[in-house]
């Protein structure tokens, strides 16, 4: 079951209504604006999506929506990740039956595994099912590093395609793209590392701030990607006050705060969440408003 991940991907939001209940119709408006958008495509339920708090009902509501709304446009890359091995291949599973193109697996937290669990974990996964699995490597969310040795022994099965990479170091970034099977794709977890990981022979980003700019974050990937530096280079500083903002507080505050200030959703968050300090509030909103983000808001 092969799938195109390279381009530039949103990890998309879960929106909330009032009542702290699932907004499904907020969300499928949010994926009709990523698909008007040209996004390459979509990744539901990590981090970005909460997907901690969500209820299991909850979850395979968000992946069935994204599904639906997609509808065979650009591939759905569904979040399984979790540190119970078992409770993960179920999540596979489930998903898979949804008629997902991939799951993306976070690498195990709290519980912190040596090397060799992390290759038996991610390993026991693909074994599990005929999708496409993409790792996810975020070690300051889970103390737990992937490092780019067992990415390498990981690139080796078959349906474990790429990576997610979020180690903060572009050392270990170059690390990974050197010692990779042939085809493998390495993938930025952070947006502000997209254009030095692509340049360096990455495929793309799932990214945070394609939530809000999904056009633009798609242009300056695929500018990456053909290699035309000169105008990336422009765009990319054109867009990074957005990217740092972003990541002012934990994600997907800022995110979240900048999509209700767009009218695509409501501003609510799940505890442990909460909403932005006024100062930082304040800072985001100027950033978007210099990229004509709130001009926007009446015609999203």
């Amino acid at each position: 079951m092969p799938v195109d991940i390279r381009g530039c991907g949103t990890a998309l939001v879960t929106p909330f209504k009032r009542d702290g209940s699932l907004d499904e119709a907020a969300l499928r408006r949010l994926v009709q604006f990523q698909l008007r958008e040209g996004i390459d495509f979509l990744v539901p339920c990590g981090t970005t999506g909460e997907n901690p708090t969500l209820e299991h009902d909850e979850y395979l509501t968000v992946v069935r929506v994204a599904v639906e709304e997609a509808a065979g446009r650009v591939p759905v890359i569904a979040g399984v990740g979790g540190n119970n091995t078992k409770k993960v291949i179920e999540n596979t599973r489930e998903v898979r039956a949804l008629d997902v193109q991939g799951v993306l697996a976070v690498a195990p937290y709290y519980n912190k595994p040596t090397q060799e669990g992390l290759y038996q974990h991610f390993k026991a996964i693909a074994e599990s099912t005929d999708l496409p699995v993409v790792l996810y490597n975020v070690p300051g969310r889970t103390s737990s590093n992937i490092e780019p040795t067992t990415v390498a022994r990981l690139s080796r099965i078959a349906n474990i395609v790429a990576i997610k990479e979020a180690s903060g170091s572009i050392v270990q970034q170059m690390e990974v793209l050197n010692s990779v099977e042939p085809g493998f794709v390495v993938l930025s977890g952070d947006d502000t590392f997209t254009f030095p990981l692509v340049a360096l022979g990455g495929q793309g980003v799932v990214c945070t701030t394609s939530n809000q700019i999904p056009a633009q974050m798609c242009r300056l990937t695929h500018l990456l990607l053909q290699g035309q530096y000169d105008e990336a280079r422009r765009l990319h500083f054109q867009l990074l006050p957005l990217m740092q903002a972003n990541f002012i507080e934990t994600n997907p505050i800022p995110v979240k705060a900048g999509l209700a200030m767009m009218g695509l959703i409501e501003e609510v968050y799940r505890l442990p969440l909460v909403p932005m300090k006024p100062e930082n509030r304040a800072k985001l909103e100027k950033v978007m408003a210099a990229l004509g983000l709130l001009e926007r808001s009446a015609a999203v």
